[in-house]
């Protein structure tokens, strides 16, 4: 498995992705796909990446600013998500630990994620790769007119910030 950084000519694919995620019900509370203009300034410069065999991109993540505020400059916000052929088969699990390693380097001290209590297998993916369940938030936001619960993850780094 190879990483791309993600950029304005392979983001049809990320948009693709994203919308087999969307699909699922579980994975996010959008219902829509961002343009790149939106995606592009929600993200962080760095942590943009697709995971691709070769012949076909598997999945992609992100890291996002959690506040504009400089205190949290060291904190951001994961995204994951993984192609529908190619669940099951560990692409979380490596995009995620080349995340953490990005996140690190660029001085990253906490990852957080919120994740849909149905979305066993990303809660699962995020403990085995050291997040910790800190938080529950009920009914923080409607899915197509149904309010949803959001279990709150995180990781904080044993090298940066320590």
């Amino acid at each position: 498995m190879r990483f791309e950084s993600i950029h304005l000519q392979n983001f049809p694919e990320v948009q693709r992705i994203y919308e087999e995620g969307l699909a699922t019900g579980v994975a996010t509370f959008e219902t829509h796909i961002p343009e790149w203009d939106k995606w592009d300034s929600d993200h962080l410069a760095y942590g943009r990446i697709l995971a691709t065999d070769g012949k076909s991109y598997l999945g992609w993540a992100s890291l996002a600013p959690v506040s504009g505020r400089c205190v949290y400059g060291g904190v951001a916000e994961v995204s994951v998500y993984v192609s529908e052929k190619a669940r099951g088969q560990g692409v979380g699990y490596y995009l995620l630990g080349e995340l953490i390693r990005i996140s690190e380097e660029n001085g990253i001290w906490t990852l957080q994620s919120g994740i849909m209590p149905g979305n066993i297998a990303s809660i699962n993916l995020h403990k085995k790769c050291g997040f910790r369940t800190i938080g529950y938030r009920e009914k923080v936001a409607q899915l197509n007119g149904v309010w949803m619960d959001n279990i709150l993850m995180e990781r904080r780094s044993k090298v940066v910030g320590v």
